[in-house]
């Protein structure tokens, strides 16, 4: 029988995550770390910005993969299940695809857990940002400024006029 690599990392994580079990919290905390591997952050910026294409700067998808490798951390069950999200994605060679069969590929894992992890966390974070806010122009909350009937409720400059008919 042949040992795949991605039995070989489940069952070397599984083992660490049964013996991180018997340790004290605080040993616990500091077993599994995800994102300590230097490759895995521009990896996850890129899938990041695959999914969502934008012309944000870079920074703001490195914030995001920031926020989804500590979301990642957050469990050895969800430590182990990014690890192998993210070996699956460098075996598949993720990071030379051009952005149409990288497309494809998150396409064919878009039911994982892995990737509902770096979806919902990315929509929360890339979307939170505040320097994505500036450049799309969304000046924030407005209940606490009287909302936004008489602060540019009509300032859609950016949309072509409506056509009013009449019946």
């Amino acid at each position: 029988m042949r040992l795949s690599r991605r039995c070989m990392l489940m069952g070397t994580a599984s083992a660490a995550v049964l013996g991180a079990s018997a340790l004290p919290g605080e040993v616990q905390a500091s077993v599994i770390r995800v994102g300590a591997n230097g490759a895995d952050k521009p990896l996850l910026v890129r899938m990041v910005q695959v999914v969502y294409p934008h012309d944000f700067p870079v920074a703001c998808y490195e914030r995001t993969a920031d926020a989804i490798i500590s979301a990642a951390d957050s469990s050895a069950a969800q430590a182990l299940m990014f690890a192998t999200g993210m070996a699956d994605l460098r075996d598949a060679g993720f990071a030379d695809m051009d952005d149409a069969a990288a497309l494809a590929h998150m396409k064919s894992i878009e039911d994982s857990p892995f990737f509902q992890l770096v979806r919902g966390t990315t929509v929360v974070s890339l979307y939170n940002d505040h320097e994505v806010w500036d450049i799309l122009g969304y000046e924030g909350a407005s209940f606490d400024q009287g909302g936004y009937i008489d602060r540019g409720f009509n300032d859609l400059d950016w949309l072509p006029d409506p056509r009013i008919t009449e019946l």
